[in-house]
């Protein structure tokens, strides 16, 4: 980074806006920008903090040099999480973005990959940007009033959320490795600084540093504003409590995790079913605490998260290869547990190429089906249901739980990050790994109950039974969010679609990531550092490599 750190320290200074709220990019020439400019004063200041809440969905050639349009930011990062992981599973062959060579692990593993490198520089674009902020701030000539507080809380999360997904992809996991010793991610604490691996145990050290800076702050700070879903892109207390309440479980530090995880909820309260079976496609949505309003002027269009797995999205990545759910999941979920409605177990296979060879009416497997007319009613109410368009194929399996809220276009919606009930599933993993049975139970019960009318948390009254019992809320509840990645880490679970009956996912399709061995024993799981950086960067050599 010391060689690329000029060339962007402004990258989103220039692409900064007046207001979260406006529909458009306020741009200037780039050298006519400096940071004493740009950091004047609150207004300025705000306006680079919205240049780094853009720079999460915005493609990124307009943030970063060298950037590429086949990656948009959290658009594929997001579900990048559970593609890897293996539970948002291909129907069938489809490349665009290179989404099969991610799903296939043949895009992480090697250290020339867009993937890896837009990755790395992103996160570091937004610590980078962060430290501006904060080292404008920490200068003491500035009046702290309320709302500096609200901007200099929302820098200090920014950087320790940065550095955390840094560090959780980039490095060996906290709990499976020895933290102490194995090599972190450059910690970078002012605009101009850069250096070495160091440790996981220093990146983790810095990321509690800066998340309880931001809590201090935010708790004088003025509060976030409320209104349309525009206002949940900005960052508040309850984020910084929802990324300290994800650091404190990645390192097993599970009183801090619960703690965190409390606080973080307040003030959001579960969805209902007919807000859980929306779509997923707006901060608007009672339990968002964090996420990223992605307004019309900005679509990334055939880049976006929906266009990478929501089966409404009218593009050829969705028409052609419809994404499912793990089947061995699908069907533990009780029928009495409404979620298990956005799961179309009986959907007809439609697409004559389906990776699994049983697409087609020729090729029908399903016995509710017994003639082809059958079939094709099956498809065509499908279709009629939930907007797609006439080349969309079906899947047994697919999903229906992120929908756009136009769909059958390419029209953008909300990316979101956080919700409430990520926040008490991990409040009750963090107990059932203290073997608090009492204080894990009643931590599900509110989801669980709300979920499932006919929920009994007292049946699962053991660490081991608590555990297996989350692992499965998890699955079911953050499917397609993201989070399968980090949780497979922290678990050190490795991945076998052939098990237990078998996922769904076809062998001929996944290769080498049909079976995958557990992280603890299979540093593939560890992204590659980036050519380009070893390149760049005097404190990173070819021995650094993961």
């Amino acid at each position: 980074m010391k060689i690329r750190i000029k060339t962007l320290s402004l990258a989103l200074l220039i692409f900064a806006m007046t207001s979260c709220k406006e529909d458009f990019l306020e741009t200037v020439p780039t050298d006519s920008v400096t940071p004493a400019v740009a950091l004047a004063d609150e207004a300025s200041m705000q306006n680079v903090l919205n240049g780094i809440h853009r720079g999460l969905y915005s493609q990124s050639q307009t943030i970063l040099p060298g950037g590429d349009s086949a990656r948009a930011g959290d658009h594929y990062w997001v579900p990048m999480g559970d593609a890897i992981a293996g539970g948002l599973i291909h129907s069938a062959d489809a490349n665009n973005l290179g989404w099969r060579d991610t799903m296939q692990w043949n895009d992480h593993t090697l250290e020339t990959s867009l993937t890896n490198e837009i990755l790395w520089y992103h996160r570091y674009n937004i610590i980078l940007h962060a430290n501006l902020i904060i080292d404008r701030i920490n200068q003491g000539d500035l009046t702290e009033t309320p709302n500096l507080l609200a901007i200099k809380g929302q820098a200090y999360t920014y950087r320790a959320w940065a550095l955390l997904s840094l560090v959780q992809h980039y490095s060996k996991g906290y709990l499976i490795g020895n933290p102490s010793t194995d090599p972190g991610v450059p910690v970078n604490l002012n605009a101009q600084s850069t250096g070495p691996r160091g440790t996981v145990q220093d990146v983790y050290d810095q990321i509690g540093l800066d998340v309880n800076a931001a809590i201090a702050a935010f708790q004088n700070a003025a509060p976030r504003p409320t209104g349309g879903p525009e206002t949940k892109s900005q960052l508040n207390i309850n984020v910084a409590y929802g990324v300290k309440a994800r650091w404190a479980l990645s390192m097993g530090d599970w009183q801090t995790a619960a703690t965190a995880a409390v606080a973080a909820r307040q003030g959001f309260p579960l969805m209902n079913e007919a807000d859980w079976k929306s779509g997923f496609n707006t901060n608007d949505l009672p339990e968002v605490i964090w996420g990223s309003n992605v307004i019309s002027t900005e679509t990334t269009f055939f880049r976006s998260y929906f266009y990478l797995m929501c089966n409404t999205f009218n593009g050829s990545q969705n028409r052609s290869n419809p994404k499912i759910a793990d089947r061995r999941l699908v069907d533990a979920i009780p029928d009495t547990d409404y979620r298990k409605d956005v799961f179309l177990i009986d959907a007809p296979n439609t697409n004559a190429s389906a990776s699994n060879g049983e697409g087609g009416w020729d090729n029908n497997t399903n016995p509710l089906y017994t003639t082809e007319e059958e079939f094709d009613a099956a498809e065509a109410a499908i279709k009629s249901q939930y907007g797609m368009t006439s080349g969309h194929n079906t899947h047994p399996y697919m999903h229906v739980k992120m929908l756009q809220k136009n769909p059958g276009t390419t029209d953008p919606d909300d990316i979101i990050y956080m919700r409430s009930s990520e926040m008490y599933l991990i409040e009750a993993e963090a107990k059932a790994m203290m073997n608090d049975i009492p204080g894990a139970q009643a931590a599900l019960a509110p989801l669980g109950n709300e979920r499932d009318s006919a929920y009994d948390v007292t049946i699962f009254n053991s660490q081991a039974a608590l555990m297996d019992h989350i692992k499965f809320q998890r699955g079911v509840e953050l499917w397609g969010e993201g989070f399968g990645y980090t949780d497979k880490i922290r678990w050190d679970e490795g991945i076998d679609h052939g098990a237990d009956g078998g996922s769904g996912a076809a062998a001929v399709l996944y290769q080498d990531a049909f079976v995958v061995e557990r992280p603890s024993v299979n540093d593939d799981w560890i992204f590659k550092i980036p050519q380009a950086e070893i390149n760049a960067n005097p404190n990173i050599g070819p021995g650094d490599q993961n």
